[in-house]
C-alpha cells in the first residue's frame, strides 16, 4: 500500500508563494503519473495539474496557468507544487494523488492513491 502525505500549506498573503510536497511511503515504486487537486470551500475538487514518471505535465488548469508549476523527484518519491503570485480564489485544500500505473490523468476517479490534504489560505 502507498501513502501520500502533503506538506507546505499554510496562510500567505495574496501575491505570496507557497511550495507544497507529497512524499510517497510504503510500497513506493510505482510508474503512474502523480497529480495535483484541490478543493475550495462549497465547491466541488478540482484538478490542477499532472505530472507523469518522465516528468511530462498536462495543461494546467487555466485558473492557475503561468502561476504555478509542478514537478517531480522520483529519487525521493515527492511531487511538488510551487505557487507564486498567490490569489484569494486560491484558497482550497490541495490534494495529492498517485496511479499505480499510467500516465497523467484529469479525474479524481482515475488515481488511486490520495493524500489527507493541506489547507492553503491566501488572505488580502
Amino acid at each position: 500500500q502507498v501513502q501520500l502525505a502533503e506538506s507546505g500549506g499554510g496562510l500567505v498573503q495574496a501575491g505570496g508563494s507557497l511550495r507544497l510536497s507529497c512524499a510517497a511511503s510504503g510500497r513506493t515504486f510505482f510508474s503512474g503519473a502523480m497529480a495535483w487537486f484541490r478543493q475550495a470551500p462549497g465547491k466541488e475538487r478540482e484538478f490542477v495539474v499532472a505530472v507523469s514518471w518522465s516528468g511530462g505535465t498536462t495543461p494546467y488548469t487555466p485558473a492557475v496557468q503561468g502561476r504555478f508549476t509542478i514537478s517531480r523527484d522520483n529519487a525521493k518519491n515527492t511531487v511538488y507544487l510551487q505557487m507564486n503570485n498567490l490569489k484569494l480564489e486560491d484558497t482550497a485544500v490541495y490534494y495529492c494523488a498517485g496511479r499505480r500505473l499510467g500516465s497523467v490523468a484529469t479525474r479524481s476517479d482515475e488515481y488511486d492513491y490520495w493524500g489527507q490534504g493541506t489547507q492553503v489560505t491566501v488572505s488580502s
